[in-house]
């Protein structure tokens, strides 16, 4: 199994949205905001080499929007995923799965692309992955996270016949579900952010990697009261990372970010303020 960083640019973010009740005279020291209170934002995506299989784990935001939706978001950067893609070797017809943590724009949409006055799949040999819970949800959204689900987004995916669904599994106690998704890759499940997140963890080089997506979008997040205002269930986020960063400091886990706009990887310590980053690196030094 091999493991790859995939960069897609950056986009901005309002900070107060972004780290919720924390004052911003706290949070603007580990992420300092423009004249605009907007902060920069990775798009940091996964590529997983295993046997026969190249699975994509999230896509960024892709271009096929409008520049009335861009400007909101303020896309910047040089990378993108064809080119993140090349520079390993790899084109999107190469990919076999794309597994979608879960199906906001800044996470699945590069899913689709224009040709024409069509809307295609990006990746015209994967699988498409998500679960039938999040898909409803997604399909059928509720007022507040309308905005994040766009239909161009996807529709189209399941228009393709592209898109199968993971067996969802609930919690255990305190312990986040979890199902097999191949032999070397499980699927978490949280709740907090957005019904029915997937978070895939990975057994790599006698290390569990976890990509954790939007339960700790960035190093910043790892304490408990930062939870973005995003989050549709705050208080299951605060009890799923609880859950989770003891699960991952016992074990010796790897966190991979995918918002983190200079962090990829850490692992964690126990400390009098509680659990908190303690290495930081680059995937490939793993």
């Amino acid at each position: 199994m091999k493991l790859y960083t995939i960069d897609t640019g950056y986009f901005k973010l309002d900070g107060g949205a972004m780290f919720g009740v924390v004052p911003k005279s706290i949070w603007n020291k580990i992420n300092p905001a423009d004249e605009k209170n907007l902060c920069s934002w990775a798009l940091r995506c996964l590529l997983i080499e295993d046997g026969n299989r190249l699975i994509l784990v999230d896509n960024g935001n892709g271009n096929k929007q409008d520049e009335k939706f861009f400007a909101h978001y303020y896309l910047h950067g040089d990378d993108t995923l064809e080119k993140s893609l090349a520079k390993h070797g790899f084109n999107p017809d190469d990919i076999t799965d794309v597994f979608l943590t879960h199906l906001h724009f800044d996470h699945c949409g590069g899913s689709i692309i224009r040709q024409g006055d069509k809307l295609v799949p990006a990746f015209q040999n994967a699988v498409y992955w998500s679960n039938k819970r999040h898909w409803d949800w997604a399909v059928y959204p509720n007022e507040r996270e309308k905005a994040s689900f766009l239909k161009e987004n996807i529709l189209p995916i399941q228009e393709s016949g592209q898109l199968q669904f993971i067996d969802v599994s609930e919690p255990i106690g305190d312990k986040l579900g979890s199902t097999i998704f191949t032999e070397n890759i499980d699927v978490r499940f949280v709740n907090g952010h957005t019904d029915s997140m997937m978070l895939p963890q990975i057994r790599y080089k006698n290390k569990i990697l976890v990509y954790v997506a939007d339960l700790l979008p960035s190093a910043g997040h790892i304490p408990l009261p930062y939870v973005m205002g995003y989050d549709m269930f705050p208080l299951t986020t605060l009890n799923e990372k609880k859950s989770f960063l003891r699960e991952a400091l016992a074990g010796d886990y790897v966190l991979f970010f995918e918002h983190d706009p200079v962090n990829e990887c850490c692992t964690l310590q126990k400390t009098e303020k509680g659990i908190r980053a303690k290495e930081f690196f680059k995937l490939m030094e793993l």
